[in-house]
């Protein structure tokens, strides 16, 4: 049996009310789904709080999944919508700490990955979310178009908006070191 239908047969079991069949489905995009949420909201605790929630949510809206649509780029959607929503909270945007903390540089790699955490925690939602998907997520430009429902060229027209506001933040940054 294929991956496409051992997925269809997970996801027509799953709609059926079988738990496992839907835990089966999820496993395996549990790991990008977190660090999707952790570079969305810069907190573990955070993202595995938003992934948890958006599961419950793919659950409960597993009949809206299309007949044939992979399973993938609809449940990174989920977690993506979920992390707009705990950003929009009372609770996160009142939080001190919303942009990741200033850290001594240990070695350049360590310096360069906060450099750009920080860079990315002042781009608006959409500019993140579509360079996580890319880059942390390595997910295709028609991955990213399913994910976000926009046609490919609309992402890779998202994917370079992104980028060219992401440079001028990393190179004020690197004038101020």
């Amino acid at each position: 049996m294929s991956i496409e239908n051992a997925q269809s047969e997970l996801i027509l079991r799953a709609k059926r009310g079988d738990g496992a069949a839907f835990a089966d489905l999820i496993q395996p995009e549990y790991r990008g789904a977190i660090r999707l949420a952790n570079a969305l909201l810069h907190s573990m605790d955070a993202a595995e709080d938003a992934v948890q929630e958006a599961s419950f949510k793919a659950w409960r809206k597993l009949g809206n999944l299309r007949e044939g649509s992979p399973l993938r780029p609809w449940y990174l959607a989920i977690v993506g919508n979920e992390c707009r929503s705990v950003r929009r909270t009372r609770w996160w945007t009142s939080r001190s700490d919303d942009e990741p903390p200033e850290e001594p540089a240990r070695s350049t790699d360590v310096a360069a990955s906060v450099d750009l955490r920080t860079a990315l925690a002042r781009l608006d939602h959409d500019k993140r979310l579509v360079l996580v998907l890319r880059y942390y997520l390595d997910m295709s430009i028609e991955d990213i178009a399913l994910t976000l429902d926009i046609t490919p060229k609309a992402a890779r027209s998202r994917l370079d908006r992104a980028v060219s506001r992401l440079r001028p933040i990393l190179r004020v940054q690197e004038a101020v070191l």
